[in-house]
């Protein structure tokens, strides 16, 4: 008999998620203990689900850029926007 573990994941392929959710609250808050994401849902499968698409978007596996057209209709001049760089706002930071 075999003790091969072929299908265990590689370190670096573990997740850590912490899933919490307050007795007299209707919302379940979950987090990607790795990157430090995230994101809320009136249930456990929804605050997951919108968990997965905060972590790909911190990654950089979904999402734009916004284009200017975008900018403007946010109220924002797109040559400013993009001279501030990665730096955050301050209430961000």
């Amino acid at each position: 008999m075999s003790t091969d573990l072929d299908d265990t994941p590689p370190a670096e392929a573990i997740e850590t998620i912490t899933l919490t959710t307050e007795p007299d609250s209707d919302w379940w808050v979950a987090k990607d203990e790795t990157t430090g994401v995230v994101s809320q849902g009136k249930s456990r499968e929804e605050a997951l689900e919108m968990l997965d698409e905060a972590v790909a978007l911190h990654r950089g596996e979904i999402g734009h850029e916004p284009t200017d057209k975008e900018l403007r209709e946010l109220g924002l001049d797109p040559e400013t926007a993009r001279i501030q760089g990665d730096e955050l706002p301050d209430v961000l930071q």
